[in-house]
């Protein structure tokens, strides 16, 4: 991926936590064990684009009101797609990978605020 997209808005997510530090690093923490992307793609796997539409919905929102830019973005564009009735693996594949580095970003945030 390319060094200039943003992951993680801490300024952000920090001005949406009242410049609580903490508190910010205590809801990352919770995100590393949110499961709606597993969720999102068992029912994609299994081709229940309704199900994997609510859990990418769930998914997006838990990365908007934690700044997770690329990943809302990304997943955004996965909730489009579903909608629109459309199937496309390499979406998902692009919102795992971009989860799985947003997953690494996390960890660095909440290092520092923890």
């Amino acid at each position: 991926m390319a060094d200039d997209i943003v992951y993680i808005n801490v300024e952000d997510g920090l001005k949406r936590m009242m410049n609580n530090g903490k508190l910010f690093s205590k809801l990352l923490l919770k995100f590393k064990s949110d499961t709606s992307l597993g969720e999102t793609e068992a029912a994609f796997a299994r081709g229940d684009l309704e199900s994997a539409k609510t859990s990418a919905h769930t998914l997006k929102g838990l990365a908007a009101n934690l700044s997770l830019i690329e990943l809302y973005n990304q997943v955004l564009e996965l909730e489009t797609q579903l909608k629109a009735g459309s199937f496309n693996a390499d979406q998902m594949a692009i919102v795992k990978s971009v989860h799985a580095q947003t997953m690494i970003e996390t960890d660095k945030v909440i290092e520092q605020y923890a």
